[in-house]
């Protein structure tokens, strides 16, 4: 299994690269949008600001080239933070740019009008809310470790396969097709996180 983690400058990718390759997969890090031929999944990660974000994407060809990989050539794509924020129509923090529009939906900073602590850092459950295969072996509230401000409000809630209660509840994972997006951290997610990159590499669009 061939995995290509997008490199468009937001951090070190260490941690995904290693998680990865111990769930038995061949990872190519990569700044080259043409690095796309011949994966079998793509991941998008990310920590930073969206709009910084999708000007590198943009700028590089990246966008681009993964509207063909997803949309046309179907490859299963995973955006962890930042990279699932991306996945969005569009991106209001920074004063707005359009994202990725793989998922409708816009990235919104969370509402903590409770006086919630923002950002949002560490362990919180995650509530599967559909029979999404991203989720299989994963039991309904199992923690996984968030650092975030922003989520993706999905247009569709069909879209939405997971929800965390924090600032009220917001939506933590998203699927739509061969397109997934999860707001928490799996390669930082111990024994769960595992599991659920194991469930991404194995998973396909009519498993979603």
């Amino acid at each position: 299994m061939r995995v290509l983690v997008v490199d468009y400058g937001t951090g070190n990718h260490g941690s995904v690269v290693r998680s990865f390759e111990e769930c038995g997969a061949r990872v190519l890090v990569s700044n080259n949008p043409q690095s796309i031929s011949g994966a079998d999944r793509i991941v998008i990660p990310g920590v930073g600001a969206f709009g910084d974000a999708m000007d590198t994407l943009r700028r590089t060809g990246w966008r681009d080239a993964l509207h063909r990989a997803s949309l046309e050539d179907q490859i299963p794509i995973l955006g962890i933070c930042l990279g699932m924020q991306l996945l969005a129509d569009y991106g209001n923090e920074g004063g707005g740019t359009d994202g990725l529009g793989l998922i409708g939906g816009r990235a919104c900073r969370l509402n903590n009008a409770q006086g919630e602590r923002l950002p949002h850092v560490g362990w919180n459950e995650v509530h599967s809310t559909s029979d999404s295969a991203l989720f299989r072996h994963i039991a309904p509230g199992t923690d996984f470790y968030f650092v975030h401000s922003y989520h993706l409000a999905a247009d569709d809630a069909a879209n939405v396969i997971a929800t965390t209660p924090y600032c009220g509840v917001f939506g933590s994972a998203v699927a739509r097709d061969n397109i997934f997006g999860v707001q928490f951290h799996p390669e930082k997610s111990s024994k769960a996180g595992l599991q659920l990159i194991r469930n991404f590499l194995s998973v396909s669009p009519r498993d979603t």
